[in-house]
């Protein structure tokens, strides 16, 4: 054999091995369970008897073993999985550490998820895009709090397949009756979890039984190896049955003769001359070709990456989708999820955040927390915040429609996340349930007098100057002054004031947290009344969150809210005290009180930025007034204004 003909048998041998491996299907699944079950000594069994552990790294796993390792003498294979320096001097998973690997029949991508309960909120990551669970149970211990809190968000999050992994069989001598105990009590748990397949196995991760290959210590067990089940198990037929969902990611301009939809199909299957509609809109044309990885193709289904021409000239953009027309999916502005909360902040109801679904992004507020679910029990209990790794029913209302489906029927545009709007940090996970239709019939009326109208016959600019600052500060005094002089001036002006609003509008309110974001929206929205109205209104609150502050600016048109931080230091405040709250607060009369035992937020870019000690209150109203003289705000003429 010549050497041409080697180096073309050796390329086509690569060439048959690659394409090989692309032909193989995926199963994506993680492991997951109370601490010390052997997660990650699971996985890395795994990596090693299927031989993706190089010389090189075997050599440092041995090394580590001496140093970190729980084993004696032997080689920790946890280790292979736990990276972080803090993971290995602990001996537990804290983050969540993907893995692949291959055998002849499929690859695999395993998730190593933390058994901590102050990490649940990673477990959950690591849940959302698997298929299978592997729930670990130590045989000595039996299942666990954790245990049952993994099993009931791995079923919460839509995953059907469960390996019951009863690890460290040899630690009670392989017995059959503490495997057989263990998984009847399991499957009377799991009873209403709809798992489709559930797997028991016993096995020793540390020693190999049972996890790649047989052991001849339990020949009682007939059942499969765990990777027997993971090369077999049937998983994700549902997701190419599902209806057509491609939501837009990149609206593809190369040139001026093409106008393609880039994304990756969430599910289903296309192809070319299919008919489409974009969701919401209900704008309908036919797919006029398929631009695949490695060209145009004929057709493309869930999962892969494509770009989609139509027939039509038709307005599309990010955020958009388009769906099959004979299977449309709900679209509404109000709907019902399930949430996992995954910041050490409070979930507030009433508090503005942004949710993003599929690739569009949308203000939303949790209007009612209709029951937090205990995962021991699961049971439902009242609440009115949620706080870290707690899981509740919440009614959700968001800025605009979006389309969705129910999260039982497709994972990918029925599940959302919720971002904070100050920070930008994921702080929660939702899964849709159903839509609410309370509002369906309630649209907004157009009027023929409108507030430009309004304005210009009032002779004014509309403004909502927010004070905000602690109690004690001078924000009602400064106010007051204020509108004082605007009214002497003829200009149309109101108040609203903590304390007054507290009487009759918010009089069923408390000083919560909670309690204190639904405070700030119910005068946010009768603010934003009167600036409709053609009104100068002065609010004068403490509103300590910024979140909250922001969400009322975000309600008025642009140039509408002006922000008045009347900053007084609390020293200043406590000396004035003129209603001796600071005094009571101290001596815990007053709980949740702003400044003590509850945060004051300050503003970060207010338009006016008040230092409120040492001057005269009448100084600062003139200052106030100037900058609305500056900037417009007295600058018009109507019927009944003189003007300033």
């Amino acid at each position: 054999m010549t050497i041409e003909n080697i180096e073309e048998a050796a390329e086509t041998a690569v060439t048959d091995y690659i394409l090989a491996q692309e032909s193989k299907d995926q199963l994506r699944f993680l492991t997951c369970g109370s601490v010390d079950d052997g997660k990650s000594t699971l996985i890395g069994r795994l990596l090693y008897d299927t031989k993706l552990i190089f010389e090189d790294q075997l050599a440092a796993l041995e090394r580590d073993s001496r140093k970190h390792g729980t084993v004696g003498e032997d080689i920790d294979l946890a280790l292979l999985v736990d990276g972080l320096e803090a993971e290995r001097e602990q001996g537990i998973t804290i983050d969540v550490a993907y893995r692949f690997f291959a055998t002849e029949k499929r690859k695999f991508i395993v998730a190593d998820t933390p058994g901590h309960e102050q990490y649940t909120r990673n477990m959950a990551t690591g849940a959302s895009t698997a298929d299978l669970a592997v729930l670990l149970v130590d045989a000595r211990n039996g299942l666990m709090i954790q245990t049952r809190r993994h099993a009931f968000i791995a079923s919460l999050l839509g995953i059907r397949h469960v390996v019951l992994a009863i690890n460290k069989i040899d630690l009670v001598g392989f017995s059959q009756e503490r495997f057989e105990e263990i998984r009847k009590e399991f499957e009377v748990f799991a009873n209403g979890f709809d798992f489709e397949t559930l797997q028991a196995i016993p096995m020793s991760a540390r020693y190999g039984d049972n996890v790649t290959g047989r052991s001849d210590k339990m020949e009682w067990y007939s059942g499969p190896t765990l990777l027997e089940h993971l090369e077999t198990v049937q998983v994700g037929e549902h997701v190419l049955e599902a209806p057509f969902r491609f939501p837009v990611q990149w609206v593809n301009r190369p040139n001026l003769d093409f106008r393609g939809y880039s994304g990756t199909v969430a599910s289903g299957q296309v192809a070319i001359g299919d008919e489409l509609v974009v969701a919401g809109p209900a704008k309908q044309s036919r797919v006029k070709s398929i631009i695949g990885a490695t060209g145009e193709v004929s057709s493309a289904r869930a999962g892969e990456a494509i770009t989609i021409a139509l027939e039509d000239e038709i307005d599309i953009s990010r955020g958009d989708l388009l769906t099959s027309t004979a299977h449309r999916p709900e679209v509404a502005d109000q709907f019902a999820a399930h949430v996992i909360w995954m910041s050490d902040e409070p979930l507030l109801p009433g508090r503005s955040y942004l949710l993003k679904i599929g690739t569009r992004t949308v203000t939303a507020t949790v209007s009612e927390i209709k029951h937090k679910i205990n995962v021991n029990t699961f049971e439902h209990v009242a609440g009115k915040t949620l706080t870290l790794n707690e899981i509740a029913f919440c009614n959700f209302s968001l800025s605009s429609a979006v389309p969705f489906d129910p999260y039982e029927a497709n994972h990918t545009t029925g599940s959302f996340i919720l971002i904070d709007r100050m920070s930008n940090s994921t702080v929660g996970a939702g899964m849709v349930w159903f839509a609410l239709r309370r509002a369906s019939n309630i649209h907004w009326q157009a009027l023929d007098v409108d507030k430009a109208a309004r304005s210009e016959k009032l002779g004014q600019k509309p403004a909502i100057l927010w004070f905000t600052g602690l109690s004690g500060s001078g924000k009602s005094t400064i106010a007051s002054i204020v509108e004082k002089k605007l009214h002497i001036d003829g200009r149309h002006t109101y108040t609203l004031d903590g304390d007054n609003v507290r009487h009759g509008l918010n009089k069923d309110l408390g000083f919560t947290d909670a309690d204190r974001v639904e405070n700030i929206r119910r005068v946010g929205e009768v603010a934003k009344l009167f600036a409709d109205a053609g009104l100068i209104t002065l609010v004068s609150f403490i509103s300590p969150f910024r979140s909250e502050r922001k969400m009322a600016r975000d309600l008025l048109e642009d140039g509408e809210f002006i922000e008045v931080f009347v900053d007084t230091p609390i020293e200043e405040c406590r000396k004035r005290d003129p209603k001796g709250l600071y005094a009571k607060a101290d001596r815990g009369e007053i709980k949740n009180f702003t400044g003590i035992d509850s945060p004051y937020e300050a503003p970060e870019n207010p338009e006016l930025h008040i230092r409120n000690v040492g001057r005269d209150p009448e100084e600062v109203a003139e200052e106030i007034i100037e900058y609305l003289r500056e900037h417009g705000y007295l600058n018009s003429f109507g019927s009944d204004g003189e003007g300033i």
